[in-house]
């Protein structure tokens, strides 16, 4: 159990409920909420970031990414604890899982009298899965032709924020994209992070991520700018939404993202950059929580 717990890597987690709280508590602020909705939008995005995580380990360790040139904790197949066998079978099981909880998740959510709203979000159920398993396995994993950002941003972010809000609402809200794509930002951030932490290991792996693609220089360019942009893009959101004074909360959020650019700009090992993906993460979970807060307020 320990070992599957690892594996599941929890401090991904929270990041990846971001999403889903702006898009659930803006749904809240617009007079729709429904606390079971909530609940299992959040168990079936915690269902696909751990299948992610599995998925990732496996694809890795398959094809000998993760060997012991590569900075950060050991993997699950990497270590041994877990064979490859047992994690397809792992990776199998929360597929189902998962699926069967977005199921009911669309269910509940649309029922019987919205088919074409019924169909739309099963098939980005399957897609949400799809991509969860393609980013490392198989021959055109997207994670290795550098396209993992874009499908952060896509996923983490604008379906994330966007899709959940619709399952309340069943309507869009064209304002609401500019959290969705904070979120998605900030997400990729991340994502770029683990990537410059990687890039000497990745490289000699055939592993061409966005990073291995443009290189550590021009990526760490790149990581200012989109932490930059998210950060932006909140503010925006919150005037063209009239905030009120005490509704800039979640402005307290960007100071640590602040002191871990500070950090970055000055850091020239790759080992450097592991502590700071937990700092990205966290953040971006604060700015979340603290932008709930604030559209309530």
């Amino acid at each position: 159990m320990k070992n599957w717990i690892q594996a599941a890597r929890l401090r991904t987690l929270p990041l990846s409920v971001s999403g889903i709280i702006v898009g659930s508590f803006y749904a809240m602020h617009q007079g729709f909420f429904d606390g079971l909705i909530f609940s299992l939008a959040i168990l079936t995005t915690l269902g696909l970031q751990i299948l992610s995580n599995f998925a990732n380990d496996y694809g890795d360790g398959v094809k000998g990414t993760d060997n012991e040139t590569r900075i950060g904790p050991d993997r699950a197949i990497q270590s041994g604890a877990i064979s490859v066998k047992q994690m397809k079978n792992g990776i199998i099981l929360t597929s189902a899982l998962t699926f069967l909880i977005a199921v009911l998740l669309i269910y509940i959510s649309f029922g019987k009298e919205n088919f074409f709203y019924t169909l739309l979000f099963l098939v980005l159920g399957v897609a949400s899965i799809v991509a969860a398993l393609k980013y490392t396995i198989g021959n055109s994993a997207y994670g290795y032709r550098g396209l993992g950002d874009v499908f952060v941003f896509l996923f983490f972010g604008l379906l994330s924020v966007l899709g959940s809000n619709f399952l309340y609402a069943k309507e869009f809200d064209w304002l609401l994209v500019l959290p969705a794509c904070a979120v998605g930002l900030l997400s990729t951030g991340v994502l770029n992070l683990n990537n410059m932490r990687d890039e000497i290991s990745d490289r000699t792996s055939n592993k061409n991520t966005l990073v291995v693609k443009i290189g550590g220089k021009k990526a760490k360019t790149y990581h200012f700018t989109i932490l930059i942009l998210a950060m932006l893009s909140l503010l925006t959101f919150s005037l063209l939404k009239d905030f009120k004074a005490e509704q800039f909360l979640f402005v307290l959020g960007f100071i640590p993202l602040f002191l871990h650019l500070k950090r970055i700009a000055t850091y020239q090992d790759p080992k450097e950059y592991d502590p700071e993906l937990k700092v990205v993460a966290l953040s971006t979970f604060l700015i979340s929580v603290l932008l709930s807060i604030s559209l309530l307020l």
